[in-house]
């Protein structure tokens, strides 16, 4: 019995791993929550999607990243642009319940945590 325990753990674990179940939850507060979950970093903005998607093109010119693709309504928003590299960026923009946004950038197919954590303070200087 025990050893059938055991490997159910490590079933489970690995399952986990391979999945890429890692969660790095930054903040929380006013200015929202952020976490970075299978490859996306994901925030919550105290700021209307027109707030936040202006503050997007901002920092995305000031990366300068080449914007491919970029579209907004009243509900959602997207911008897809090209870094240096070629890697692909997308930033996905929701707007949510009383004037809160949630945000969320992916780089490439697998994510970069490090390149999405410069975009996003990019952002948050504009807001």
């Amino acid at each position: 019995m025990r050893r059938n325990e055991v490997f159910l753990i490590a079933l489970l674990g690995g399952a986990a791993l391979v999945q890429g179940c890692v969660v790095a939850a930054v903040g929380a507060g006013a200015a929202g929550t952020v976490a970075y979950i299978r490859g996306d970093l994901e925030a919550v903005k105290t700021a209307n999607i027109d707030k936040v998607y202006a503050a997007v093109l901002k920092a995305t010119d000031e990366l300068g990243f080449s914007v491919t693709q970029k579209s907004k309504d009243a509900l959602s928003a997207k911008v897809v642009a090209r870094d240096a590299q070629d890697k692909k960026i997308t930033i996905r923009m929701m707007s949510t319940a009383e004037g809160t946004t949630k945000l969320s950038i992916r780089i490439g197919l697998f994510g970069s945590e490090t390149k999405s954590r410069l975009i996003y303070e990019q952002i948050n200087k504009h807001l």
